[in-house]
């Protein structure tokens, strides 16, 4: 275990504590599918159009901002800047700011932060590996279907 994961690890000991002396185990266990489940809001930074880019970025290990921005093609300053804050409050990455000029800031997976980007990896390269068939999927809709999402499934053939 290296020092970053230490580091981590340690610091998930002292939340606990805190955070199941709070939490009801539902809550803890996560209801994903109830409106006012704190999943939620979990998921939706993992599973954002960036966080799950973020996360396949970082797997290579740390990176600068400046780095990050020309690996993950087309985000913006402002929604990195924003994906990599909230990506860091839920504990998925660790921001190091070293004292030099000019500023340097690298940001690095947290042990919690691989196994989520092992989980959304494969959900990506399942993606990927499916790309076709889903592409045939938007291409088999009628300009008719196009308000209506399961229209046009009938005419959709099998995966060859």
């Amino acid at each position: 275990m290296n020092n970053d994961e230490a580091h981590g690890a340690k610091r998930d000991e002292q939340l606990a504590p805190r955070v199941d002396g709070i939490l009801s185990s539902a809550v803890r266990r996560g209801e994903l599918l109830a409106a006012d489940c704190p999943s939620r809001e979990v998921l939706r930074h993992l599973t954002s159009r960036w966080g799950v880019l973020v996360l396949i970025a970082l797997e290579d290990g740390p990176m600068r901002f400046s780095d990050l921005r020309r690996k993950v093609s087309g985000v913006s300053e402002k929604m990195l800047s924003q994906t990599l804050q909230a990506l860091e409050a839920d504990g998925f990455l660790d921001r190091h700011s070293r004292p030099v000029v000019p500023p340097h800031v690298d940001y690095n997976l947290t042990p919690l932060g691989h196994e989520a980007a092992e989980r959304v990896r494969l959900f990506a390269d399942w993606i990927e590996d499916n790309i076709g068939r889903i592409l045939r999927a938007r291409e088999a809709r009628t300009p008719e279907d196009k308000g209506h999402p399961t229209a046009g499934a009938d005419r959709l053939q099998p995966a060859e």
